[in-house]
């Protein structure tokens, strides 16, 4: 069996082309890393936030992006639909499933 780039166990390096100052360079230079430097926008101020509710079925659909994100499989654009269903279920259904990927997510984990 061969192993596909996800399942090798070579390391992989990671390129954030963002990290460095000038990104036309022609090669990888991270940006200075300062205290002062941790916090590039002022943190937001609380009076300007919006009073805006989110409703139950969009919080449910945000719940399972981010479940399925932690657990390593970002959803794709066709997986809308199949998100969009789940979503509409009920809450104890919703949490179930979280639970389930949760759960999947650690064994898998512990295993390998």
């Amino acid at each position: 069996m061969t192993a596909t780039a996800s399942e090798s166990a070579a390391p992989q390096a990671f390129f954030d082309p963002y990290a460095c100052d000038v990104p036309s360079t022609p090669y990888w230079e991270p940006a200075p890393q300062s205290k002062q430097d941790d916090y590039l926008l002022p943190p937001p101020n609380p009076a300007q936030r919006l009073d805006i509710a989110v409703g139950p079925r969009d919080r449910r659909r945000l719940d399972l992006h981010a479940a399925l994100t932690t657990a390593g499989v970002p959803p794709q654009l066709e997986d809308r639909e199949a998100i969009d269903h789940l979503s509409a279920l009920p809450d104890s259904i919703n949490t179930t499933i979280q639970r389930w990927i949760q759960h999947t997510t650690q064994a898998w984990s512990t295993a390998y």
